[in-house]
């Protein structure tokens, strides 16, 4: 693994995105999900989520990266839970999850176990409460 830092970290990174970028956009006009709502926004969302994950920037989820992601939503599972998760996944028998996988996945009719955490952690993250003190009230702020 490459622990670059800085200015190097930075053009790996917007490397990997200009490469997922082309794969959304293969998607975008493929055909195959033209009848996804917000297939845009969702692609640009699924290519975020892929690139917190693949934290080496290999262009794909090991074991390890998968183990990872699951503890930090809360969701640890055993070292044979997670590779029943990467097979139900990985159509190409890599023992890995690539982005056209995890995009056939979140996108795709058939659900899976990491597809069900994913979009549970979405709907949660959308529903946050407003942190801070809360606004003083006044009796002209009643109903």
């Amino acid at each position: 693994m490459n622990h670059q830092g800085g200015k190097q970290w930075g053009k790996l990174k917007e490397s990997q995105k200009k490469e997922l970028d082309d794969i959304n956009q293969s998607y975008h006009s493929g055909g195959k999900f033209d009848d996804v709502e917000d297939l845009a926004d969702k692609l640009i969302s699924y290519r975020d989520q892929f690139m917190e994950f693949d934290e080496d920037n290999s262009g794909d989820i090991d074991l390890m990266e998968l183990k990872r992601m699951m503890e930090k939503l809360g969701q640890a599972k055993t070292h044979l839970e997670l590779k029943k998760m990467i097979a139900e996944v990985d159509t190409n028998n890599s023992g890995t999850i690539h982005y056209p996988e995890f995009l056939d996945m979140m996108l795709g009719k058939r659900s899976t176990i990491l597809k069900i955490i994913l979009m549970f952690e979405a709907m949660n993250k959308e529903k946050e409460q407003p942190k801070g003190v809360a606004p003083k009230k006044s009796f002209a702020d009643l109903p």
